[in-house]
């Protein structure tokens, strides 16, 4: 599990610091499964899971938003037949705060044994 898994979120309001550039690259080596996309001006992080049927793929997307809503930190999560695709953001900031990464290193956590 990486380091960033094994923190805690922090609540975070509106004027909160978005991630700088710098803070990107490294946090980046953490989870590098991720991809950084922006959307809308909105920087975000994503990944594509892949699971052999639908089964698997709502079971894993059950996870995540049990996850998620003990965080009380919500990603987007759109669920097709063998496919996740989990989009991590802070809506309250409108971009990636440090949050988004703790989420995303515990969504990679979800699938270790």
């Amino acid at each position: 599990m990486t380091q960033l898994a094994q923190q805690q979120c922090e609540a975070c309001r509106a004027d909160a610091p978005k991630v700088s550039d710098a803070e990107l690259a490294e946090l980046m080596t953490q989870i590098p499964d991720w991809t950084p996309l922006a959307r809308d001006g909105v920087l975000q992080l994503e990944r594509e899971f892949k699971f052999k049927n639908f089964k698997l793929a709502w079971a894993f997307a059950n996870q995540v938003a049990e996850l998620a809503e003990s965080e009380f930190h919500h990603p987007a999560i759109l669920l097709e037949w063998g496919k996740v695709t989990i989009t991590w953001w802070t809506h309250a900031i409108g971009g990636l705060h440090r949050n988004d990464f703790i989420m995303a290193a515990r969504t990679d956590g979800l699938l270790e044994p």
